[in-house]
């Protein structure tokens, strides 16, 4: 029965071990480096059967081979662009390709600073960090018509401001009897709708191919964590397809899949791109990577498989959307919700306990719309979790008080059998089922709090709304570590102790750590002292242990554990002095520490 409770212990510490330190356990594997191939066919390609018009084959996307040789600045000033102005956009269309290249997020700043950068989410191709999205048609094989391509200059009404309820129109003359012309406008909410028309004043039809990509040049920095998925991300036939950058670069150099709607593109933690098709339609999407001097080029792409015939004096259209912006929830799940989009609220990582992460978050957004702030949430939503699991942990820490009272009869048996550790673990057994207690009780309430860290971990990390959210005091970014330390006696020592090889993120041991573990240490002081001394040992060592592992964890989620381990304390201590048993935290603590407990038995003595 010893060994039994021993592996039992051990089996508990090792999984919340697991639980808690698989963040430093990254699940981007180790890049490798490969030799310069020869470039992929860069265009959306696809088709269709015999009997309907096919993209004219080895059609390419001209611009993928363009090199970072400009500033963001250099790359703005060197085209034509028209003003893009929404209450949470700025930024600025460009007329060469009629690409989207140049957003800003107004609501969201590089840092905590509000002076700081707002966030460029697009960039300029050309530029370092080029990242934009375009529309655009592909030819049916046979057909020689000259097409607009992202070097085309599009022609804009002077003076055109692109804002809600202000679309802008552009032109283009192919000067072969096609006028194209692309009506862009954009809703208060990230997301830009583009319709495409096609006035054919020829003599013969022409078909074409609606296709849209998004490219980014060179490799995005990412977390690389197993809690949040960013990379090339899309829905295809009602499945979530997900690819990260090193996959794709180190396995494959491009994954295509046919569907019929859906929507694809590019995650980061908290801003996303993404292209939305008109949903009835059929498509070629593709994944890619281009390798080009060295440099890595990711791209998301669809291609119509139906073309669109334009008749002699006829027009034909094609209308899609372009997502760009925070993944903020209320305006990912409504754009989904409006336009029948599939799944669009998976591009918010709620992982695979999402029955728990999404309540959870909406709880807490609920309660921080009363009280204004998420931290309060945080320590509001710990009381109404401690009242549900209320009876069950007063089962729990019972049979502990039950336990702590046996703690003279339990001495008296080490001290009847001092040589025979299996005649005192069936005579601890006997005690407990006569007494009706169970010596692994004290587990119960960290098992308890195990699911709901893990919901809020996921909350609070991947949730843009968590993102500089202030709590009191230094706290100045709920999703962000404690950023005090007593490595360099909480900023007294001009050090930065996280620059450290290996070990400076679990030197990151600030005030909330530091309370969280002590809190942790005295809660389980209440607890009864384990017959065994490799358990006892495992308990004392427990508190020390995840105060280091969650000094990088992000605040909101110490704070709640601190929180939660003060509220048990209280509960603990109120239903010890129900069944008569002493709270001695002093004691308690003086026998957990060997030298003290020593130093007291010889002072007795």
């Amino acid at each position: 029965m010893q060994h039994d409770s021993k592996n039992f212990i051990l089996a508990i510490v090792l999984s919340m071990a697991i639980i808690f330190g698989w963040q430093y356990f990254y699940a981007v594997p180790t890049q490798k480096k490969i030799e310069t191939q020869t470039q992929s066919q860069t265009t959306t390609s696809g088709g269709q059967g015999a009997t309907n018009p096919q993209a004219q084959p080895g059609a390419t996307v001209p611009g993928t081979t363009q090199q970072a040789t400009l500033t963001r600045d250099q790359a703005l000033a060197s085209s034509k662009r028209i003003r893009i102005e929404t209450p949470v956009i700025d930024g600025t269309l460009n007329l060469v390709g009629a690409q989207f290249d140049d957003i800003h997020l107004k609501n969201y700043r590089e840092t905590v600073d509000p002076k700081s950068p707002e966030i460029a989410l697009l960039n300029p191709s050309g530029s370092v960090g080029g990242y934009f999205a375009e529309q655009g048609f592909v030819a049916a094989a046979g057909t020689t018509a000259k097409l607009p391509d992202p070097k085309t200059e599009w022609q804009a009404p002077p003076d055109a401001v692109l804002s809600p309820g202000k679309p802008v129109t552009l032109t283009w003359d192919n000067g072969e009897g096609l006028l194209f012309t692309r009506t862009i406008s954009v809703d208060f909410d990230y997301l830009f709708s583009v319709k495409q028309d096609v006035t054919n004043k020829t003599q013969a039809p022409v078909s074409l191919f609606p296709y849209a990509r998004i490219q980014r040049q060179g490799t995005p920095k990412v977390d690389g964590i197993y809690v949040l998925f960013e990379g090339l991300i899309g829905v295809f036939d009602g499945k979530l397809h997900e690819v990260h950058y090193s996959d794709l670069k180190d396995d494959q150099k491009q994954i295509a899949t046919d569907t019929t709607g859906g929507w694809l593109g590019f995650t980061d933690k908290y801003w996303a791109t993404a292209l939305i098709p008109d949903q009835a339609t059929s498509l070629s999407t593709t994944f890619k990577h281009i390798s080009q001097d060295g440099g890595d080029i990711y791209q998301t792409d669809y291609l119509g498989k139906t073309a669109i015939t334009v008749p002699p004096g006829g027009i034909g259209s094609y209308q899609d959307r372009l997502f760009t912006g925070a993944k903020v929830v209320q305006i990912i799940n409504a754009i989904g919700e409006k336009f029948g989009i599939p799944h669009f609220d998976l591009m918010i990582d709620w992982g695979w306990f999402w029955f728990l992460t999404k309540p959870l978050f909406w709880l807490l957004e609920f309660i921080k719309s009363f009280v204004g702030n998420f931290g309060v949430a945080i320590l509001i939503v710990t009381v109404i979790v401690k009242l549900l699991f209320f009876p069950l942990q007063n089962k729990s820490y019972e049979s502990m008080s039950k336990m702590k009272k046996l703690q003279p009869e339990m001495e008296k048996i080490k001290a009847a059998h001092p040589d025979d550790r299996m005649k005192q673990q069936q005579e601890m057994m006997a005690l407990y089922k006569r007494e009706k207690v169970s010596p692994l009780s004290g587990c119960l309430p960290i098992l308890i709090a195990i699911p709901v860290f893990f919901a809020l971990y996921k909350v609070i990390y991947v949730t843009i709304e968590m993102r500089h959210a202030p709590f009191f005091g230094w706290i100045r970014d709920l999703s962000a570590h404690d950023p005090t330390t007593i490595f360099n006696l909480f900023g007294l020592i001009p050090w930065d102790p996280s620059t450290v090889p290996v070990f400076g993120h679990y030197m990151m041991l600030g005030v909330w750590p530091i309370i969280m573990g002590i809190t942790m240490w005295l809660q389980m002081r209440l607890n009864p002292t384990p017959p065994d001394p490799v358990q006892a040992q495992l308990f004392n060592w427990m508190p020390v242990i995840f105060t280091f592992m969650l000094g990088s964890f992000p605040a909101g989620l110490v704070i709640y554990w601190a929180w939660n381990n003060f509220l048990s304390i209280l509960q603990q201590s109120y239903i010890m002095k129900r069944q008569g048993v002493e709270v001695n935290f002093f004691g308690n603590v003086r026998d957990s520490l060997p030298f003290l407990k020593r130093k007291s038995s010889t002072g007795t003595g």
